[in-house]
């Protein structure tokens, strides 16, 4: 195996688990975030249109750290930085 074939593996693995962990991690937030606003909705219905508003900015919050990492693995995929480098040894040798 050479340098090529074991950056490209090593680039899509890489990209599965920012995809996975980037997913995972804001899915637990969101519903920790959720239950949370609700039981404070339940305790303070008075509230409640302060504290969905105050939810949604931060479900929009979460949700950005979900679409960084895909924004990460999409370029790890198809953009890759370390291609050019790959292809400038290929060239150079």
């Amino acid at each position: 195996m050479d340098t090529a074939q074991l950056i490209v593996i090593v680039t899509i693995i890489t990209a599965g688990a920012t995809t996975t962990i980037g997913c995972i991690a804001p899915a637990i937030s969101q519903g920790r975030a959720v239950t949370t606003a609700l039981s404070s909705i339940a305790q303070q219905p008075d509230a409640s249109a302060t504290i969905t508003r105050t939810l949604f900015v931060g479900l929009a919050m979460i949700e950005s750290l979900a679409i960084y990492a895909f924004v990460v693995s999409m370029i790890l995929l198809f953009a890759n930085p370390f291609s050019k480098l790959i292809l400038a040894k290929a060239a150079g040798s």
